[in-house]
């Protein structure tokens, strides 16, 4: 006979049921609520009422979401490859036992837990057109800087740039945790073999590294997204909605123009999008991604 004691799972409970309250209350209470609101109209101010899939068929024909849509998938699949190549690139630097290598590994760190609110300020001054530190040094060489934010051809172009700084450091950061965990004897077999610093990249390093590089891809697509700060900052969906991102459009949708229906309906459209993108990602895992069974 198994005996259980119930005083024991009760004091579990009590610690757990914070947890459980803030589950129910701030994550799974507004999820549902949100999926209820995208078939209602409502406004706020007025009770809301049932319109069936009439915010969704609206979503099928607004141009405003599908540009809003492709502005996101230009800056996740800019974005997420150009960050996790430097990332790469500066943890192989960083991976040396020279003097002073801590101070650089946490300089470039750094930027990743400052308030995007904070660095987006700061690039807006960066990216000034008249007296931004950027152009005054491309006039230097004799070069007349664009307007930066102020463009649709350099705007997007301009936040992926910042958000790369802003954000590299923590992909770079697991890479090298990564690569000082790879064996010496791997490297060690390939200086037997004579392999070249790119061999041993291609063949020991990058294969090896492969899983982390999946992990760095799902994440950091999901989260680029969901971009939002750096556009309300730095351009507020401009000019000429070239920076309009999904979460942006949905943010003007329910809290400027207070459509929360219609919001809700694209924030599911939003969940739907990058769950299949995740599926995808999970699917072609298998052909590029080294596992223990094909080490």
């Amino acid at each position: 006979m198994i005996s259980i004691d119930l005083r024991g799972w009760k004091r579990a409970f009590l610690f757990l049921l914070p947890y459980l309250i803030g589950l129910f209350v701030f994550i799974l209470g507004p999820f549902l609520a949100s999926f209820i609101i995208s078939f209602e109209k409502w406004d706020l101010f007025t009770p809301p009422s049932f319109v069936g899939f009439l915010n969704y068929t609206r979503l099928i024909h607004d141009p405003l979401f599908w540009k809003s849509l492709l502005n996101t998938f230009y800056f996740a699949f800019t974005a997420v490859p150009g960050g996790i190549a430097i990332a790469l690139f500066f943890a192989i630097l960083m991976n040396n036992n020279l003097r002073g290598i801590k101070f650089f590994r946490a300089l470039y760190f750094m930027p990743v837990f400052t308030p995007m609110i904070a660095v987006a300020m700061v690039w807006n001054w960066l990216y000034e057109p008249q007296y931004g530190l950027i152009n005054t040094l491309l006039s230097y060489i004799g070069i007349n800087g664009p307007d930066w934010l102020g463009s649709e051809k350099w705007a997007m172009l301009s936040i992926v740039i910042m958000s790369i700084w802003k954000g590299f450091g923590y992909s770079m950061i697991i890479y090298l945790a990564a690569l000082q965990d790879i064996p010496q004897a791997y490297y060690e077999v390939a200086d037997i073999e004579g392999a070249t610093p790119i061999q041993k990249f291609t063949h020991v390093t990058f294969p090896l590294l492969t899983p982390i590089t999946f992990f760095l891809v799902v994440m950091n697509i999901i989260t680029s997204m969901q971009v939002f700060d750096q556009m309300y900052v730095m351009t507020r969906g401009g000019p000429n909605d070239a920076t309009l991102t999904v979460v942006y459009y949905l943010y003007k949708n329910g809290f400027v123009y207070f459509k929360m229906g219609y919001a809700s309906s694209i924030a599911w459209a939003l969940f739907f999008i990058t769950f299949i993108f995740t599926l995808i990602q999970l699917k072609l895992q298998k052909k590029w991604v080294l596992t223990n069974e094909r080490t």
